[in-house]
């Protein structure tokens, strides 16, 4: 599963990028993500690591995922990209988010997030949720990046 979403800010570039490029702020964007803390470091690590955990329901049904994420490219104000990078001797479907940040005329910035999913666990209906979800939490970072009081909680 590959989806991209992006977002328009009145945003200068340096401010929305402070908001992704730390996975621990997400939760407060991103209704997907109910927590991220920082994970213990590993050697092998080439940048800093997160326990993330993701929740989602769907009617009645709830399903919820902790992935061990590892910010593997940082490029200050511009991109950032995160893999998972589990420690277990288990074989993992891999997760990549990759996002951009470019300024625009007038001073604001644009966000390009891509999330990639190389699992089968999820099919056409939880990729709906996604999008969806995705459609909800532009007003909230885009308000946040911004300093603007948010249209809505992250739980709303």
């Amino acid at each position: 599963m590959d989806l991209t979403a992006e977002v328009d800010t009145s945003a200068p570039a340096p401010q929305l990028f402070g908001w992704i490029d730390d996975l621990g702020r997400y939760p407060d964007w991103l209704t997907l993500v109910a927590r991220a803390q920082p994970a213990e470091a590993h050697r092998d690590d080439i940048g800093p690591a997160w326990s993330v955990d993701l929740r989602a329901r769907l009617g009645p049904l709830a399903r919820a995922k902790r992935l061990r994420m590892v910010r593997t490219t940082h490029d200050p104000s511009r991109l950032v990209v995160f893999e998972r990078r589990e420690r277990d001797a288990r074989n993992h479907s891999p997760w990549v988010l990759r996002a951009e940040v470019a300024e625009t005329t007038g001073g604001g910035s644009r966000l390009v997030m891509r999330l990639h999913y190389g699992g089968g666990l999820f099919g056409p209906v939880v990729e709906r949720l996604l999008r969806d979800e995705i459609d909800r939490s532009r007003p909230r970072l885009a308000a946040l990046s911004a300093g603007d009081p948010m249209p809505d909680g992250p739980t709303g």
